[in-house]
């Protein structure tokens, strides 16, 4: 018995279970590609479908507490030209409660907006944020 004996170098057939079938691997492989790719396209459509959905967008630039009852808020809002936006601007205490909310309208010609808002409050604001913004339809 030689161990370069060619019979020898070849495994038992049926010793080590049966052998994949290479066309069910390719079968599976190709699905298993088409699918991945379907599901990747549809997560760029969505996320494609959100962002140009999107028409009125804002961003708080800054705030100042100018007086007990009142805070000036620096917005920047982006929305498509003709379209009128609406955006929320809330303001909160120290404590984390809301002391003053507003809803502000933006339908200026231009589809960027610079403008400075003052929230009335109900006693003293230590922040504001920016809720939201949308279409004055609410679309």
């Amino acid at each position: 018995m030689s161990s370069a004996d060619p019979a020898r170098a070849q495994l038992p057939r049926g010793r080590y279970g049966r052998s994949a079938d290479e066309r069910s691997d390719r079968r599976l492989k190709a699905a298993g590609a088409v699918l991945g790719t379907a599901f990747l396209a549809l997560i760029a459509w969505s996320g494609v479908s959100y962002v140009t959905g999107t028409k009125v967008s804002g961003e708080l630039i800054k705030f100042e507490i100018v007086s007990d009852r009142e805070v000036a808020v620096h917005l920047e809002v982006r929305k498509d030209e003709g379209v009128t936006g609406v955006c929320t601007v809330n303001t909160l205490a120290e404590d984390g409660g809301d002391v003053g909310r507003a809803d502000f309208t933006f339908d200026g010609p231009h589809g960027r907006v610079d403008e400075v808002v003052t929230v009335r409050t109900t006693k003293r604001a230590t922040s504001a944020q920016l809720v939201g913004c949308t279409t004055a339809g609410g679309n």
